[in-house]
Protein backbone atom coordinates (compact mmCIF):
# COMPACT_ATOMS: atom_id res chain seq x y z
CA UNK A 1 0.00 0.00 0.00
CA UNK A 2 1.47 3.64 -0.94
CA UNK A 3 1.86 6.22 1.46
CA UNK A 4 -1.12 8.43 -0.97
CA UNK A 5 -3.27 5.52 0.17
CA UNK A 6 -2.88 5.47 3.76
CA UNK A 7 -3.77 9.58 3.83
CA UNK A 8 -6.99 8.78 1.98
CA UNK A 9 -9.39 9.87 4.76
CA UNK A 10 -12.28 7.01 5.38
CA UNK A 11 -15.74 8.00 3.55
CA UNK A 12 -18.49 8.21 5.76
CA UNK A 13 -22.49 7.51 4.59
CA UNK A 14 -24.08 9.92 7.02
CA UNK A 15 -27.96 9.05 8.00
CA UNK A 16 -30.70 11.72 9.22
CA UNK A 17 -33.73 10.62 11.01
CA UNK A 18 -36.88 12.02 9.89
CA UNK A 19 -37.34 13.75 13.28
CA UNK A 20 -34.62 15.64 12.06
CA UNK A 21 -35.06 16.40 8.26
CA UNK A 22 -37.21 19.43 9.34
CA UNK A 23 -34.56 21.40 11.62
CA UNK A 24 -34.99 23.15 14.57
CA UNK A 25 -35.45 27.20 14.19
CA UNK A 26 -33.21 29.29 15.98
CA UNK A 27 -32.99 33.28 16.57
CA UNK A 28 -30.54 33.26 19.54
CA UNK A 29 -27.73 31.53 20.66
CA UNK A 30 -25.47 31.29 23.86
CA UNK A 31 -22.28 29.77 24.05
CA UNK A 32 -20.59 28.45 27.23
CA UNK A 33 -17.01 26.34 28.06
CA UNK A 34 -14.93 24.25 29.93
CA UNK A 35 -11.16 22.84 29.14
CA UNK A 36 -12.56 20.10 27.65
CA UNK A 37 -15.90 21.16 25.36
CA UNK A 38 -18.16 23.80 24.32
CA UNK A 39 -21.69 23.51 24.86
CA UNK A 40 -24.01 25.89 21.76
CA UNK A 41 -27.46 26.46 23.17
CA UNK A 42 -29.95 27.39 20.09
CA UNK A 43 -33.12 29.23 21.81
CA UNK A 44 -36.34 29.97 20.06
CA UNK A 45 -37.00 33.41 21.86
CA UNK A 46 -40.04 34.91 21.45
CA UNK A 47 -40.13 38.11 24.20
CA UNK A 48 -40.99 37.36 27.37
CA UNK A 49 -39.77 33.47 26.94
CA UNK A 50 -36.84 31.52 24.86
CA UNK A 51 -36.83 27.74 24.44
CA UNK A 52 -33.80 25.78 24.22
CA UNK A 53 -35.11 23.89 21.18
CA UNK A 54 -31.42 22.11 20.36
CA UNK A 55 -27.95 21.89 22.65
CA UNK A 56 -25.21 20.49 20.88
CA UNK A 57 -21.75 19.77 22.60
CA UNK A 58 -18.26 19.90 20.63
CA UNK A 59 -14.79 19.37 21.45
CA UNK A 60 -12.47 22.84 21.21
CA UNK A 61 -11.07 21.78 18.05
CA UNK A 62 -14.10 20.76 16.20
CA UNK A 63 -15.48 24.39 17.55
CA UNK A 64 -12.36 25.67 15.73
CA UNK A 65 -13.22 23.73 12.71
CA UNK A 66 -17.13 24.97 12.86
CA UNK A 67 -16.08 28.80 13.57
CA UNK A 68 -14.43 28.49 10.60
CA UNK A 69 -16.96 26.93 8.24
CA UNK A 70 -19.39 29.76 9.18
CA UNK A 71 -16.73 32.67 8.66
CA UNK A 72 -16.46 30.89 4.99
CA UNK A 73 -19.95 29.93 3.65
CA UNK A 74 -21.22 33.83 5.77
CA UNK A 75 -18.28 34.83 3.32
CA UNK A 76 -20.07 33.13 -0.01
CA UNK A 77 -23.24 33.91 0.86
CA UNK A 78 -22.01 37.59 0.92
CA UNK A 79 -20.14 37.27 -2.53
CA UNK A 80 -23.50 35.43 -3.69
CA UNK A 81 -26.57 37.63 -1.98
CA UNK A 82 -24.72 40.75 -0.87
CA UNK A 83 -23.80 42.09 3.09
CA UNK A 84 -25.98 40.38 5.65
CA UNK A 85 -27.71 43.40 7.45
CA UNK A 86 -27.42 43.25 11.04
CA UNK A 87 -30.42 43.50 13.28
CA UNK A 88 -30.85 43.33 16.99
CA UNK A 89 -30.59 40.23 18.63
CA UNK A 90 -33.95 38.49 19.69
CA UNK A 91 -32.69 38.54 23.14
CA UNK A 92 -30.52 40.65 25.26
CA UNK A 93 -26.52 39.94 25.55
CA UNK A 94 -26.17 38.35 28.61
CA UNK A 95 -29.75 36.28 28.92
CA UNK A 96 -29.05 32.78 30.46
CA UNK A 97 -31.88 30.18 28.94
CA UNK A 98 -33.14 28.55 31.80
Amino acid sequence: MSDSDKQKPQEIQIQMPQDVQGGAYANHMVVVHTQEEFVLDFIMAIPPVGTVNARVIVSPSHARRIAAALVDNVAKYEERFGKIQDVPAAMPEGTVPH
